[in-house]
């Protein structure tokens, strides 16, 4: 069965995010999209990482829906 997902369907998905303190010399904070490879990045503080890592999960889903490669969906959380 093929579906035509839009780009606006994968913007939506409720993508979980990993946020972990740098380590301590540098500082701040890594934000990253465990089921989109390559996407993270990294902010000051807690709110700065989290406002880029929106940011970088939307750059994400964009360029490769717009390359036309696959956009893994988030996967099921173990309870």
């Amino acid at each position: 069965m093929i579906t035509n997902k839009d780009l606006a369907y994968y913007l939506a998905l409720p993508y979980p995010i990993l946020l972990v303190p740098s380590d301590e010399e540098e500082g701040g904070w890594l934000g990253k999209v465990p089921d989109l490879p390559g996407c993270i990045t990294f902010g000051e503080t807690k709110e700065e990482a989290l406002a880029m890592i929106e940011d970088a999960r939307v750059g994400w889903i964009t360029h490769c829906f717009e390359q036309g490669n696959p956009i893994p969906e988030p996967q099921k959380q173990k309870v």
